[in-house]
């Protein structure tokens, strides 16, 4: 399967935007996103279990990010609202080898490209 993320961009604070990830074929995994910032390590933002049911998030974007995924659109969303500078990073989508969605990148084996958004003050 192959994983195309989409939906970065330029925004300024408070603002909203949302990327999608879509996949090449269905997927019954769990799905997540991850960002890196400039000079930092690639962290979990959020994840989704197979069917949708259940959602992690990460407590800096808990109450502002929501992951959500159309199975019937092989595609994972990941809308997020009230953004912070500190939000700027490159954003990844992956699968997960597992049906549930989780905080460990090690648990991914399929990453989209990256879609970049930088939030301005």
């Amino acid at each position: 399967v192959q994983l195309q993320a989409s939906g970065g961009g330029f925004v300024q604070a408070g603002g909203s935007l949302r990327l999608s990830c879509a996949a090449s074929e269905r997927t019954f995994n769990g799905m997540g996103w991850f960002r890196q910032a400039p000079g930092k390590d690639r962290g979990f933002v959020a994840a989704i279990d197979w069917s949708g049911g259940t959602t992690y998030y990460a407590d800096s974007v808990k109450g502002r990010f929501t992951i959500s995924r159309d199975n019937a659109k092989n595609t994972v969303y990941l809308q997020m609202n009230s953004l912070k500078p500190e939000d700027t990073a490159v954003y990844y989508c992956a699968r997960s080898i597992f049906s549930m969605g989780d905080y460990d990148a090690r648990h991914y084996n399929t990453w989209g490209q990256g879609t970049k958004i930088t939030v301005s003050s």
